[in-house]
């Protein structure tokens, strides 16, 4: 699945992000070695054309810019509430807004994905394109 721009997508995409290795996309690195246009990174001012070839990927998830610049702040906290969320599951989600409770169902259904995903792989089946 490529991750198009919206919402659930950019959550979706921070959401498996996070399990990157990070260094591999340290701005200032990437900038220093001329890697932002050939990342295609949102925050180099250039138009996203809607195509191209896949940039990042993990798992069933590909995007075609760099995935640190596609995150936003939003993605971020939602992340976070969802964090939050699961270590405190006596939470009332008829309490909390509906985007935070939209984020909590979308990365319930990620972290059952992963977990399909690491129990295939423990039984020597892949899902990695």
């Amino acid at each position: 699945m490529r991750a198009e721009p919206g919402r659930s997508k950019k959550l979706i995409v921070a959401f498996h992000f996070q399990f990157a290795k990070q260094a591999a996309w340290r701005c200032d690195e990437c900038r220093k070695l001329g890697l932002e246009k050939r990342r295609r990174c949102a925050w180099s001012g250039e138009e996203d054309s809607g195509g191209g070839r896949v940039v990042w990927g993990r798992r069933q998830i590909a995007v075609t810019r760099c995935p640190k610049s596609l995150i936003t702040g939003e993605s971020l906290y939602l992340l976070e509430q969802f964090s939050a969320w699961t270590r405190c599951r006596g939470s009332d989600l008829q309490t909390m807004p509906a985007r935070v409770v939209d984020a909590i169902a979308i990365l319930e259904n990620e972290v059952r994905a992963e977990l399909r995903s690491e129990n295939r792989e423990r039984n020597g089946q892949s899902d990695r394109w």
